[in-house]
């Protein structure tokens, strides 16, 4: 078993990084910029907004943190997009999700501009990423493709079946795979929660990526020996093991699969890495004008 180490792989990608904004700026470029909007104090969101924030400075990145209370009017997030749309000097706007139950999400990620929408959400985006054209990838799809290209993992031919059809993870990966190139050229099963037989269907896969958000999802008994998983699921889950009260816990049974895969992703430390450094990677080609 080779574990697919996303947080040391990730450290390489924000070296790359870090080294071509030197370069960029070296030539008269400007500082890349990225903004991020938090809506109200959820301790997960604080977290992956704060991780966004420290990554821009250890690259070389401008950031703005925008933090709004919960109570805050749609409108006023809207206003508040738009003024950033409008703002020359902001490359990259995140909105983190989940967003108070009040507040349209699809709204808020189509009044995001294309070319300032880094998180690769807006229908424009995902519409050129199915027809192949230039354009910012869904951060964490393009974390798993970076994954699977980085340790060789082979792709062509292979049945990789996707459990979980969002629109963030799922839905994109499942199109990105099946596409003529590498990593890609997969056979791509999408599943979801009203497919039948669904255990009949994982232990077909020669790759799995699962992002059901349900812990220990997968179990051994629903995969072939020398599968490749990749585990996006991460839920904190109590524990009396730890000194905090809790543990993170993702969508595969990791302790009892690990030895059945020939590659799999560790939760914490796998994906979740590698979305932040994805994340990067597109504000510096919407600073370079490479997309719009």
């Amino acid at each position: 078993m080779i574990l697919l180490e996303g947080r040391k792989t990730a450290k390489d990608i924000k070296q790359e990084i870090a080294e071509e904004v030197s370069s960029f700026i070296s030539g008269g470029g400007k500082k890349p910029h990225l903004a991020a909007i938090l809506v109200g104090a959820d301790g997960a969101s604080e977290t992956y907004v704060n991780a966004k924030v420290k990554a821009c400075d250890n690259v070389g990145f401008d950031s703005t943190l925008i933090r709004l209370e919960n109570k805050v009017s749609e409108l006023e997030l809207l206003l508040e997009i738009e003024k950033i749309n409008n703002n020359d000097n902001i490359d990259g706007l995140i909105v983190q999700l989940p967003l108070p139950s009040h507040i349209d999400e699809m709204k808020v990620t189509q009044a995001i501009h294309p070319s300032k929408d880094v998180d690769g959400f807006h229908p424009e985006n995902i519409g050129r990423m199915a027809l192949n054209l230039p354009t910012y990838l869904p951060a964490t799809p393009a974390g798993i493709l970076e994954l699977l290209l980085r340790y060789d993992v082979k792709t062509s031919g292979q049945h990789c079946v996707v459990v979980g059809r969002s629109h963030i993870v799922g839905s994109p990966i499942s199109i990105l795979l099946s596409k003529n190139n590498y990593p890609g050229n997969c056979t791509v099963t999408l599943t979801h929660s009203r497919t039948k037989n669904l255990d009949k269907i994982t232990r077909s896969a020669d790759i799995l990526i699962v992002a059901l958000g349900i812990p220990e999802f997968i179990k051994p008994e629903m995969v072939k020996d020398g599968v490749v998983i990749i585990d996006v699921g991460i839920t904190r889950v109590e524990s009396n093991k730890t000194k905090n009260g809790w543990k993170l816990l993702g969508d595969v049974a990791f302790e009892q699969l690990k030895n059945k895969c020939s590659f799999i992703t560790p939760v914490p430390g796998g994906v979740g890495p590698m979305t932040i450094a994805m994340l990067l990677k597109n504000t510096l080609k919407s600073a370079k004008r490479e997309v719009y």
